[in-house]
């Protein structure tokens, strides 16, 4: 779906009318290509904030099929060491 850089959409604004579905939640599939070369188990991916991912919550997301991105706010060898963590 494209919307115009015009529009500009809040929580508020979008509703997703509950209705039946003919899919079992046991085999509704999840997983997704985040890039050509990774793809992930669950659509979840951590925001790449200091005071949200490090290596522990990279570990754990990826632990779930998910990913975390090591934030920015770290000297470069401090980043690499997550990174070596995860």
């Amino acid at each position: 779906m494209r919307v115009s850089p015009e529009v500009a959409l809040t929580f508020d604004d979008v509703l997703l009318v509950p209705a039946a579905s003919s899919v079992h939640p046991r085999k509704a599939r999840l997983e997704t290509q985040f890039t050509q070369g990774i793809r992930l188990q669950i659509p979840l991916v951590s925001a790449a904030m200091d005071t949200v991912t490090e290596s522990r919550l990279a570990i754990a997301m990826a632990q779930e099929g998910g990913m975390g991105i090591i934030h920015k706010n770290l000297s470069p060898s401090d980043q690499a060491a997550q990174v070596r963590r995860v």
